[in-house]
């Protein structure tokens, strides 16, 4: 019930803070014209986070060798694609429940498959935690002082620490008893005996380079409205790693609608040209949602060609 009031207050702020920030600045937003190299600069905006969403399900297929689960990565990589577009539904579940499906069939584990979408969105969010925590300076003033710095340093020493295996085989076991009464007793007997046996190294790089991906899709699209600076790369990637950290974690419209904008207009329109800034978020979150329904699309088509 709580939640539910809370997600809607959510929507509301988010909805009434861009409603007013189009009001403020519609003048200057009509305005803003794209040429044909701008034009050139969107469609390769949006091929780049096509290849994000199809490098996450790549790292997907990654988790789950971590959890020693052998896998045709093409086929995981392919449903991951398809079930994509489906976190847009009420609820922001459906997506993870046709991984969890897709896993469960690939492996014969339902431990492992659920495990694994439980992991693979905690090793994205903490990739963009330590990305905000590495450019956080960049959204505050030049004059940082030590104790923010030390601050920053200390943070990011916990997200490391939180991703080692003796923190997080206890997280897992912890999730997994209280989870239990839900599960079958196979399934809870197979997630019992799972366990992350290294640091993830390897899925932990590959977020970091999703959210690059993610960011430079953003960053061309910011691009093609107006000149950007070498300088400003950091700032951008910063900003747009923590708006799209909490666009996935608050809870709010389905993928991030609303929260994402919200935020990242928040933390560049002081930077930028707030026009400027209001037309590449809206452009960027029409490129985001083209990108992932080409990638369904082309998932389908690759799997039915295949058959």
């Amino acid at each position: 019930m709580w939640k539910k009031i809370l997600r809607w207050i959510i929507l509301g702020g988010t909805l009434v803070f861009l409603g007013k920030a189009l009001k403020d600045h519609w003048q200057e937003v009509t305005n803003i014209q794209i040429d044909t190299a701008g034009w050139a600069i969107l469609a390769i905006a949006t091929g780049v986070t096509l290849l994000a969403h199809t490098w996450a399900g790549w790292i997907w297929t990654w988790v789950l060798k971590e959890l020693n689960q052998p896998v045709v990565s093409i086929q995981l990589i392919q449903v991951y694609l398809k079930t994509n577009i489906a976190k847009y539904l009420p609820g922001n579940i459906w997506h993870h429940y046709g991984r969890i499906v897709a896993a469960k069939n690939a492996t014969g584990s339902t431990g492992a498959a659920t495990l694994s979408v439980v992991l693979e969105p905690l090793l994205m969010a903490a990739a963009a935690l330590i990305i905000v925590l590495v450019f956080g300076t960049q959204l505050t003033a030049a004059n940082t002082n030590i104790l923010l710095l030390i601050l920053q340093f200390l943070c990011l020493a916990v997200v490391l620490c939180a991703l080692h295996p003796w923190f997080l085989n206890p997280a897992i076991h912890f999730v997994h008893k209280l989870k239990a009464k839900k599960l079958d007793r196979q399934a809870s007997d197979s997630s019992s005996n799972l366990r992350i046996e290294r640091y993830p190294v390897r899925p932990l790089l590959g977020e970091f380079g999703f959210l690059g991906l993610r960011g430079a899709g953003f960053i061309l699209t910011l691009f093609a409205l107006g000149p950007l600076s070498a300088e400003q790369i950091p700032l951008l990637l910063g900003a747009f790693s923590l708006a799209w950290l909490l666009g996935f974690v608050v809870p709010g419209a389905p993928g991030g609608l609303g929260v994402f904008e919200a935020t990242a207009i928040a933390l560049l329109q002081n930077h930028f040209p707030a026009a400027v800034i209001i037309s590449a978020i809206a452009l960027y979150r029409l490129i985001s949602i083209i990108a992932e329904t080409s990638g369904a699309v082309l998932a389908w088509l690759d799997e039915y060609l295949a058959k």
